[in-house]
């Protein structure tokens, strides 16, 4: 665990430091993230936190990796870049939604021709086409979350400790090393994103994140146990963030809006209205983390029985969570 200690220490440091200059410099250009009633901020908020995040993560993988890049690094690493610049770009000019999906299907190319991609046992076209919805539905799944201070980094580094501690018990060198920047990185960021937050980390850094994570959960293997059990573990892992998208999109479709429409209406906001505070409804979420993380562990040691009834249990927990939650939402 040395070296991935290091890496986490890296990243930790680079981004805390980073931080603040950064964020002078997005209010010296302007670079931020207006109120609105739709939001949860009522002051200009400066929104490039998402260049820490990466520059934080980027440079601590480059010196763990300072003899020899792997190939799946090598492709993670262009293909990460790749997303966070189109995340920045939308910050500043609001992209439109096919040219990011257009984007983000160039970056799954890159990881494809690296050969980072689902491996499971069904057909090869059905093994790209899990890659590319999986990789394009964790990356918005993390930047739908993050709606309220501190929350998305939070989520992030509490599924990417889980991924780092699996990844360095089964002897997955990439997989940890990835794993220890993230976290590194969403630690040093938390100093200032935690309400009250000084600093929102954008597209930019919820895309970056949300593709690393996604790819980690790509990358994960499990040779003690059988993948027709193990491919829940990266779902679990990011079950919350999967939840949180599940809730909002099927909520707005029955309420006739469209799902990808902003507002208030995401787990965050619903804890709130419950009589939670901000600060509460984001603990209370990084404690559900925790527990989808431990469930994910648990399937690790699983076999076919065990692991798909507890399968079955979350995805009936979750349902009568989701059901609860819509049923005392107010619009």
């Amino acid at each position: 665990m040395r070296p991935f200690i290091l890496v986490f220490l890296i990243a930790l440091t680079i981004t805390a430091f980073s931080t603040p200059w950064i964020r002078r410099l997005a209010i010296a250009i302007g670079f931020v993230d207006a109120p609105a009633a739709r939001k949860m901020h009522s002051a200009p908020m400066p929104l490039m936190g998402g260049v820490a995040i990466f520059a934080g993560a980027i440079i601590a993988v480059l010196f763990f990796f300072r003899q020899e890049i792997p190939r799946p690094i090598v492709g993670a690493l262009i293909a990460g870049t790749l997303v966070a610049t189109i995340g920045l770009i939308d910050d500043r000019y609001h992209v439109p939604p096919w040219l990011r999906l257009g984007i983000h299907f160039i970056a799954f190319l890159i990881l494809a021709y690296f050969g980072v991609r689902v491996r499971l046992p069904i057909p090869e076209w059905a093994n790209y086409a899990l890659t590319f919805l999986w990789l394009v539905g964790i990356t918005n799944a993390i930047n739908l979350l993050d709606n309220m201070d501190g929350l998305s980094a939070g989520v992030v580094a509490v599924a990417a400790a889980f991924m780092m501690l699996l990844g360095a018990a089964n002897g997955q060198n990439l997989t940890s090393a990835l794993s220890a920047a993230i976290l590194g990185s969403c630690a040093g960021f938390l100093r200032y994103n935690f309400r009250p937050a000084r600093i929102f980390m954008g597209d930019a850094g919820a895309y970056f994140l949300g593709f690393w994570l996604a790819v980690l959960g790509i990358q994960l293997r499990f040779p003690d146990n059988v993948s027709f059990v193990t491919w829940m573990v990266p779902v679990c892992i990011l079950g919350l963030p999967i939840f949180d998208t599940s809730l909002v999109v099927l909520s707005r479709l029955r309420r006739g809006i469209h799902p990808f429409t902003a507002g208030k209406d995401h787990t965050s906001h619903r804890l709130v209205q419950l009589g939670y505070s901000q600060r509460e409804a984001v603990l209370i979420l990084y404690l559900v983390a925790g527990m989808f993380g431990m469930v994910g562990l648990f399937i690790t040691q699983a076999d076919v029985v065990e692991g798909y009834f507890i399968g079955i249990v979350v995805f009936a927990v979750c349902a009568y969570a989701m059901w609860q939650l819509e049923r005392h939402h107010r619009a």
